[in-house]
């Protein structure tokens, strides 16, 4: 038994996630968690939200609340809504944890001790009229770049070229739009991530078997223009974790708070330690997952990402890791994305474009998302979301292929067997070839599952189901059953024990119409087809099933026109 660590990206807490968003990291994060534990190894499932930073506060101002009440809800609507998607994590936790403000201040002390925190006097816009200063998204203006007017402080959304505030033409305050501006000296801390390159380059150099997306992204940062740069990790901000050496004061760095990309990652370890307070357990618990002295050099760690996110978990938080000189987990594996594109567009936030998490929910069930989702996930490039591909994937595969099987056979099995698996007959050549075809299509699907090769694997698993239509329409139960009744009980008794099998492998995918179909056939067996005849084979002559609802519905044009209608432009 291998123990699996497994971290998806933190969602920002500013509001409901769209499903470009959900495809990104969580979702496959939660298929991979899913597989592991289904093969039997140990695995730590962890996320949280992301609570500090200027869209925390914008937000928060936004919906005129304090920003720790905004959190807390909005922590809560997101924990909901991933649950309603079947997100298995081990434990949600929160970024503005007591936990994570007592981690990311020992890290900060550790850099500090070890020379990789500089103390840097820079410039930065104060607003006059707001009487503070404006650090990243508080500022918005005209981008240098490509003359976007609502370009933010951090980065233009239009050309997603990065910024300083003070990139901006005609900067304007993002609370209260003044245009009372000016520069003014304020002193910040830098992690010295220059001074770490080298130890950062080996350490890339090292994963070898690493998505392409990953390394491409990684070895441009560390390499291109001028090459890895020292990052700024405190910000002029009221709200996140104030600046400590461990737990003592930091001259000079009073008000100040770390910046959000600073302690967000350090949130995957503090998670971990929030899922062993819920649980009652000492540190010991949490530590076995991230101290390589304690217990978890015997750990492979996976991290899920879009690739926005890869230059910060490959150098800035591994950069942290290192510079501490502590014995921490570092990632062994990073699958990152592209993006996830909507029909003809982009999913936008902050115009309300696309689906988001709340609205598929209200339309149709997690499972119709969690398949196309995955088996179209933007693995080795950008894929895109049109409703009609949604409607025909639903359609085909969903509703014709896996459903249409699991209804013929049971509905079938009870009209003429009653509601038990009948005993007759015995398995003959089609039987014995279609079990030798599942062993080894088992066997890829195992391996493209443990490669994550989501699109791949996803394709098998159709592949799977298409061999057992294949089957019922060659040995054709229904017309046999005229000549043959005890052939037919043989035909139907594999059948039966299929749609077990099916529902084993499909559960990392659609884990609610996995459990309808156990339910169906009353077993809680869920142990993995490790031998394929053996598993079609484990629910005896006697063993009681019954007939399901339907496990997915066709989506029809009238519904596809509404919905592709509905969700092309501001979020009502």
């Amino acid at each position: 038994m291998a123990r699996i660590l497994i971290t998806s990206a933190i969602p920002y807490i500013n509001g409901i996630k769209h499903l470009g968003n959900l495809v990104g990291s969580q979702l496959p994060a939660d298929l991979f968690a899913r597989f592991n534990r289904a093969m039997g190894h140990e695995v730590m499932f962890i996320c949280a939200t992301d609570e500090h930073g200027t869209p925390a506060e914008l937000a928060a101002a936004k919906a005129n609340k304090p920003v720790e009440i905004y959190c807390a809800e909005m922590h809560q609507v997101q924990k909901r809504l991933a649950d309603s998607f079947r997100l298995s994590f081990d434990h949600f936790g929160r970024s503005s944890s007591q936990r994570n403000h007592k981690l990311t201040q020992h890290f900060a002390g550790k850099l500090a001790e070890n020379g990789y925190i500089a103390e840097v006097l820079e410039k930065q816009i104060f607003s006059i009229d707001d009487n503070r200063f404006l650090p990243d998204r508080y500022i918005t203006g005209t981008c240098p770049n490509c003359g976007y007017t609502m370009a933010r402080g951090d980065q233009c959304e239009n050309c997603t070229k990065q910024l300083d505030p003070t990139d901006l033409i005609n900067p304007r305050s993002s609370i209260s739009g003044s245009t009372n501006l000016e520069v003014r000296e304020t002193k910040h801390l830098y992690l010295r991530q220059r001074s770490l390159k080298d130890k950062l380059e080996a350490w890339i150099d090292s994963k070898t078997d690493w998505p392409i997306l990953t390394t491409s992204i990684a070895k441009k940062w560390l390499n291109d223009g001028e090459g890895l740069q020292d990052r700024g990790i405190t910000r002029d901000l009221a709200w996140g974790i104030p600046v400590k050496k461990g737990d003592q004061p930091w001259p000079g760095m009073e008000g100040k708070v770390f910046y959000v990309w600073f302690d967000a990652p350090i949130e995957y370890i503090a998670a971990t330690a929030e899922w062993a307070d819920a649980r009652g357990l000492d540190d010991a618990a949490w530590e076995r997952w991230w101290r390589t002295d304690k217990g978890a050099a015997d750990v492979t760690y996976y991290e899920f990402m879009g690739k926005d996110n890869v230059p910060f978990h490959t150098l800035s938080f591994p950069a942290t890791i290192l510079g501490s000189g502590e014995p921490w987990k570092l990632v062994d594996y990073l699958k990152s994305f592209n993006y996830l594109n909507y029909d003809g567009g982009q999913f936008s936030t902050s115009q309300g474009r696309g689906v988001f998490m709340d609205q598929a929910l209200s339309i149709l069930p997690a499972d119709y998302w969690r398949w196309w989702l995955l088996s179209h996930a933007p693995e080795t490039s950008d894929s895109e979301f049109t409703w009609e591909n949604f409607q025909a994937s639903v359609n085909k595969d969903l509703a014709d292929v896996l459903g249409n099987l699991v209804s013929r056979v049971t509905k079938f099995a009870r009209s003429k067997f009653g509601d038990t698996l009948p005993a007759g007959g015995s398995f003959g050549p089609q039987e014995i070839a279609l079990i030798a075809d599942l062993g080894a299509r088992i066997r890829d699907y195992e391996a493209l599952m443990a490669q994550i090769e989501i699109r791949k694997a996803a394709a098998e698993l159709r592949a799977i189901w298409v061999a057992g239509n294949e089957y019922l329409q060659a040995a054709a139960p229904w017309t046999v059953v005229k000549t043959d009744p005890e052939r037919a009980q043989a035909i139907v008794r594999l059948a039966l024990n299929l749609i077990r099998v099916y529902a084993i492998l499909s559960a990392p995918f659609i884990p609610d119409a996995a459990q309808t179909m156990m339910t169906a056939l009353k077993t809680d067996d869920w142990a993995w087809p490790k031998d394929a005849s053996a598993a079609l084979r484990a629910l005896p002559a006697g063993h009681g099933f019954s007939v399901p609802e339907n496990l997915f519905r066709k989506i029809t044009d009238e519904e596809r026109a509404d919905w592709q209608q509905r969700f092309s432009g501001i979020r009502s």
